[in-house]
């Protein structure tokens, strides 16, 4: 374990985690990527305040939240992490765009878009590193109503 081996493996977590929704990989990755349980803060785009959830329940959500889009791509770039022995905050830019099916668009747009920043906490396991917190911080959207159009 160095300090550039504890990076890279952080960095990959943001990889990992993109592919979660890119790959509606719901089963395996998350387990890759999160503690359980882990506190999730999506409250710039979600009504939500932020909540710690198990990693079965949230497996759950993502496969309600991600399911109706037909495409998502999510790019994550320019990571700085500052590690602290088994802990680290792990900071990114974010562009993430989700597209709905025509009907879902009903002739509008049908790119909801979310350019933004992740700060997110990572800890140390056995099992090597994970994301005990991850939160999003919007910056611009473009279409958010598509969002609540596929809850």
């Amino acid at each position: 374990m160095t300090l550039e081996s504890d990076r890279a493996e952080i960095i990959e977590l943001f990889g990992r985690y993109a592919d979660i929704a890119d790959t509606k990989s719901f089963d395996e990755l998350p387990r890759l990527v999160h503690t359980d349980p882990f506190t999730v803060d999506f409250q710039s785009v979600a009504d939500v305040p932020p909540t710690e959830t198990a990693l079965d329940d949230y497996v759950q959500i993502l496969r309600g939240s991600f399911d109706p889009f037909i495409a998502t791509h999510h790019a994550i770039t320019g990571h700085v992490i500052d590690i602290d022995g088994d802990s680290a905050r792990a900071h990114a830019h974010v562009r993430a765009e989700h597209w709905v099916p025509d009907e879902v668009a009903d002739g509008g747009p049908n790119r909801w878009l979310v350019v933004g920043f992740y700060d997110n906490e990572a800890v140390r396991t056995e099992n090597g590193w994970r994301f005990s917190k991850v939160k999003l911080t919007a910056a611009y959207q473009e279409n958010p109503h598509l969002l609540a159009q596929t809850s």
